[in-house]
């Protein structure tokens, strides 16, 4: 997959309807890409170590559940949340 690809899948998992609370989180990710999905984002690099769809649809549904299970708002602000994890996994 090119990376245009994997920007546009992305894109298209982060903006599907969240069907729970964990995909709500949704919304805080794209913010976090300030809702610019094009290769001259820096921040989306990441995706050139992820293979398939598979595996972006897996890194998303692991960011949004550790949301759910690990974020504090009164100690962390969303952004940083987004930042350690596409930096330390």
């Amino acid at each position: 997959m090119t990376l245009s690809k994997k920007i546009e899948h992305l894109e298209q998992v982060l903006n599907q309807p969240a069907e729970n609370f964990a995909n709500s989180f949704k919304s805080d990710i794209i913010l976090f890409f300030d809702d610019n999905f094009s290769e001259n984002n820096t921040q989306l690099f990441f995706l050139n170590d992820l293979n398939s769809k598979e595996e972006i649809q897996s890194w998303v549904e692991i960011l949004t559940s550790r949301f759910v299970m690990k974020f504090e708002a009164e100690f962390e602000a969303e952004n940083d949340f987004i930042n350690d994890y596409l930096e330390n996994g």
